[in-house]
């Protein structure tokens, strides 16, 4: 019987409160005996043993060894079968695509990297699926109950087609999400690459106080996630937070978006303009996380064209944050992405000092907390939280 069906009080709904906290409470701590299972729930030792049983003939539970007590003392451990589950994570990019696999625990158990031939991209779904299938194998996996794709730009619910990324070659096709499903053989997402960061900060990240955030990205691209009390916003076709389109005074005005991004707070603060700034200033280099390295180390040692440069390139990207504190007064304010990162905490101090010189609210900023790739990260934690959620369901009846 459904959960949702169930009338509050009787035994299968209590059943299944019970399994579900026994559940979270070892994902949470690993191993544990009966006793501490029961004690951590709140249950007693009958209730607990005749929980573990139910959920060893789910194949939710496995036995994890002995636990040597006193002398003469013994008890078994149980855990979360990390096999009763799996999901995957995509990162689309126009030059390749990233995929991961991880168990029910959130442990990477494979991955895999596909390059995208030509400009024409390919077959998104073809693409999709051989990047998940190189995963799976590396895995030795069969089959994923869950599969969400990150991309640069975001797909309007309305439509199913991909909005916002001009630039991503084979994506643009009629009904891209039931197509995806149905080459896929499982439930899909495609969620915005900026939302996974900020839902990888979310998980992962030092935000977890702060559950109503933004995060801007800033790389060769420039995004912004909002997280309102731990929930996206995406807007009504998907493309809450591309602010790379946001006019600002320093700016040209794009009077055709869709087409080409060539002006907004992209053209004065993005990676390829990060770059022309600082070659202004004196600093040489072919990448932006190469030359805002060399900036922040010259600041460091009192540099002045380190110093107006990076001033400079605060102030710009100050005022695009300004318009958005104005709309949303967040209350955390998180920076990620190769521009932020490259140029480290001189560089956010800087960003902070002159948006609180724009903005009457004073939020703080702060460098993402999230190591390795935030994209898979954000798409596994989205995926296992839906695969959790019908596994752990399946042990009511």
């Amino acid at each position: 019987m459904p959960l949702s069906s169930s009338t509050p009080g009787t035994p299968s709904l209590l059943r299944a409160i019970n399994d579900r906290a026994a559940l979270e409470v070892l994902l949470r701590q690993g191993p544990l005996t009966r006793p501490e299972i029961g004690a951590l729930t709140g249950l007693s030792k009958p209730t607990a043993s005749q929980l573990l049983n139910r959920l060893r003939d789910a194949g939710l539970v496995v036995l994890d060894g002995i636990r040597e007590g006193g002398p003469g003392r013994t008890a078994e451990l149980y855990r979360i079968n990390a096999d009763a589950g799996h999901v995957a994570a995509l990162e689309v990019r126009r030059a390749q695509i990233r995929a991961c696999v991880a168990d029910l625990t959130g442990t990477v158990t494979g991955r895999f990297e596909l390059p995208t031939p030509g400009p024409s991209g390919g077959d998104a779904v073809d693409r999709a699926r051989t990047a998940v299938q190189g995963a799976m194998a590396e895995a030795g996996l069969q089959r994923v109950n869950h599969v969400v794709i990150g991309v640069p730009g975001a797909v309007d619910p309305r439509t199913e087609r991909l909005g916002y990324a001009s630039h991503l070659p084979g994506w643009h096709i009629p009904d891209l999400l039931s197509r995806l499903r149905d080459g896929l053989g499982v439930p899909v997402a495609v969620e915005n690459d900026v939302n996974l960061v900020a839902m990888a900060e979310l998980a992962h990240g030092e935000v977890k106080r702060s559950r109503s955030f933004v995060l801007l990205w800033v790389s060769a691209g420039i995004g912004l996630a909002i997280v309102l009390d731990g929930a996206l916003v995406r807007g009504a076709t998907g493309g809450a937070g591309e602010v790379g389109y946001m006019p600002v005074a320093s700016a040209p005005i794009i009077r055709e978006p869709g087409r080409a991004n060539t002006g907004g707070l992209q053209a004065v603060a993005g990676a390829p303009a990060v770059i022309r700034l600082l070659r202004e200033h004196g600093f040489r280099g072919g990448r932006a996380d190469q030359i805002l390295r060399r900036a922040r180390e010259a600041y460091e040692n009192g540099d002045e064209r380190a110093a107006a440069g990076l001033g400079e390139l605060a102030t710009r990207l100050a005022t695009g944050l300004a318009a958005i504190v104005s709309v949303l007064d967040p209350e955390l304010i998180v920076l990620a992405g190769e521009v932020p990162l490259s140029g480290g905490e001189p560089l956010r101090a800087l960003v902070e000092r002159e948006l609180h010189t724009m903005t009457i609210p004073h939020p703080p900023l702060r460098l993402t907390s999230v190591d390795g790739n935030p994209v898979l990260a954000g798409g596994l934690h989205l995926a296992l939280g839906e695969t959790r959620e019908e596994i752990f369901s399946s042990t009511v009846r």
